[in-house]
């Protein structure tokens, strides 16, 4: 190894005995107050990889870090326990919040070891076993001379005279630093757990926006547009806000903030696909929200699972007909969480109908709109078309969206105007209806039942009262004449 002493934590051979395995990750954790700034050609650095899996494992080795005041940024090689194998990457910290990661997109699993390496043509590489390559940098032979985190958090590559060769602000994942940059035409993005749908904050010409991703499908559920149309080329976080610019480098317009705190970075959360830009506090020791874009759960795309509906409560409910079919994790009424693959065939077209729910809306926007036309035409153009499992009306407005995911939808005011249809197969809705008769059919017998023993009891305690009033007096009388 070249250059100035570094971290160099993971010679300790790890066994199949958990105790080992805890061992490490509690060196890796407490012994890296040795991290420099950078490390240089030739820099080599081994984990080992445990021999069995374990569920939650992490080993972490920093390799170096800022010279700031608490939070600092540190740069460390990872070895992670996830899906019943064990991924190797580079990830970048702030504080605890982890802001950077270089298997965002694209795990690197390994067994055996996990080894990190700036060659001495100045590629960086991630490694497994038999040194194979998982990932790379791409900077052989452009001169790099050094590995380097900078105060900003981007990790760099640099030559002898600090030219930048690659970096990691280039390579977005789902947070944005402090200055750092996101140009038209790149995005953050987040995936929830257990769900085929991902989220991501994008730049486009005429706005910004959060986007909820599904197979083909791309729909918008926030966004934000400067006025009078003015065209975006980057956005950036400020100390204040987030400022949008256009081509010249001019700002445009800016994200309003509930408060003002000095900002450390905006993330797209993975969990909810809220967007929130972040300042620490130092009496939380922790960050805090200083701004979302979405302060209401029912606006939250995934705030309920696919075929549910959010209500006024906050409360998810399963679409009647559907619930069956969700809770066995079926088809949930169409195919794959509510995606429109199980009409589309020979013979689906008049086996359909659209089951109407008035006061349901939904929170995802940019579907293909169709204006000036009725409810039952917004109706067959649903049921005609075998990629659409869902339709919006808007009667006030005339106006018909259609879906091809059944997600985001969350209850309105019954005076609204709006009525979601669902596609489902036919008979389905009579069923239902049935199936609501009855329920009313049982709950009028149950009423009836209950009223006819109230009125048995109720007599039976009526007689027996006068009876032992009728006793009391017998017994007076007979008393007063004696």
């Amino acid at each position: 190894m070249h250059g100035r002493p570094t971290c160099r934590k993971s010679q300790i051979p790890i066994t199949n005995n958990f105790f080992w395995s805890l061992l490490i990750i509690i060196i890796l954790f407490t012994s890296h107050g040795c991290c420099k700034s950078a490390v240089y050609k030739g820099y080599r650095l081994t984990l080992a990889v445990p021999v069995e899996y374990s569920v939650g494992f992490i080993g972490r080795a920093f390799l170096m870090e800022t010279e700031q005041i608490v939070p600092n940024f540190k740069a460390a090689l990872s070895v992670e326990a996830v899906n019943g194998r064990f991924a190797c990457s580079i990830e970048v910290f702030l504080g605890d919040f982890k802001v950077w990661n270089s298997g965002h997109y694209s795990r690197f699993y390994v067994s055996e070891k996990c080894v990190l390496e700036l060659t001495e043509s100045g590629d960086l590489h991630l490694m497994g076993p038999n040194e194979r390559i998982g990932w790379k940098t791409g900077t052989s032979g452009q001169g790099v001379e050094r590995f380097h985190i900078m105060k900003t958090g981007n990790l760099v590559l640099v030559d002898s005279l600090n030219r930048v060769k690659w970096q990691s602000f280039n390579f977005p994942t789902d947070v944005m630093l402090w200055g750092q940059r996101l140009n038209v035409a790149t995005r953050l993005t987040s995936f929830p757990s257990n769900s085929t749908a991902f989220y991501s904050f994008e730049i486009q010409r005429d706005r910004i926006g959060l986007f909820l991703h599904s197979g083909n499908w791309n729909y918008s559920y926030w966004e934000f547009k400067p006025s009078e149309n003015r065209n975006i080329s980057f956005v950036a976080l400020a100390t204040n806000a987030v400022e949008i610019f256009n081509d010249k480098g001019k700002k445009i317009a800016q994200v309003s903030l509930q408060r003002l705190h000095p900002l450390r970075f905006l993330a797209l959360r993975n969990k909810t696909g809220n967007l929130g830009v972040y300042y620490y506090s130092a009496n939380e020791e922790n960050f805090q929200a200083s701004f979302q874009a979405i302060n209401t759960t029912c606006d939250l795309p995934l705030a309920c699972k696919p075929c549910a509906i959010c209500t006024s409560s906050n409360a998810c409910s399963s679409i009647g007909v559907l619930k069956k079919k969700e809770e066995t994790n079926s088809d949930c009424g169409v195919r794959g969480e509510g995606v429109a693959d199980g009409f589309c065939g020979g013979g689906w077209d008049d086996q359909v109908e659209m089951l109407e729910l008035p006061g349901v809306s939904s929170v995802l926007r940019n579907a293909h709109k169709m204006v000036n036309i009725s409810k039952d035409k917004c109706a067959d153009l649903c049921m005609n078309d075998c990629k659409c499992v869902a339709a919006l009306y808007a009667s006030n407005e005339k106006e018909c969206l259609v879906y091809g995911l059944v997600m985001g939808v969350k209850q309105v005011e019954r005076g609204s105007g709006l009525c979601y249809m669902v596609k489902v197969p036919k008979g389905t809705q009579k069923n239902h209806g049935k199936s609501n008769v009855k329920k009313w059919v049982l709950i009028l017998v149950g009423v009836v039942d209950g009223l006819i023993i109230l009125l048995v009891f109720g007599g039976l305690a009526y007689y027996l009262i006068r009876k032992r009033k009728r006793e009391l007096l017998l017994a007076a009388t007979n008393n007063n004449t004696t």
